[in-house]
């Protein structure tokens, strides 16, 4: 069963910077940061696959940077010019499932099943 422990969440002004951390307990081939508004589905923020492809949600290209450390075995978010819609609970998941057991490494939500606890980002 794989472990994942977010850090780094906070609160934040308008246009400021947090970064979060995700620490895995084992190799993953593919991991992405998620988030939850409240009153919200939750929705992808970032992912990379295990070939280092990244990909992001459109409300935060340009914004937030994604970077996997395959040593350490962690996944971090830099996330800068924060928004007030960017306040959410941040999700690390990783290695998605998609049709009949193939490996899924996008912004669904839904096909993840592996989930941290989640840490919280405010920003006003």
């Amino acid at each position: 069963h794989v472990q994942l422990v977010e850090s780094g969440g906070g609160s934040v002004q308008i246009g400021g910077s947090l970064r979060l951390s995700c620490a895995a307990s084992g190799r993953l081939r593919c991991m992405g940061w998620f988030r939850q508004a409240p009153g919200k589905e939750r929705e992808g923020v970032a992912v990379i696959d295990m070939d280092g492809k990244l990909t992001y949600a459109d409300s935060v290209k340009g914004r937030f940077t994604l970077s996997k450390d395959n040593a350490k075995r962690t996944l971090d978010l830099q996330m800068d010019s924060l928004k007030p819609e960017d306040t959410a609970i941040y999700y690390c998941a990783a290695d998605g499932l998609g049709p009949y057991g193939s490996l899924y490494c996008g912004l669904g939500s839904r096909r993840y099943h592996d989930w941290g606890q989640g840490t919280q980002v405010t920003v006003s």
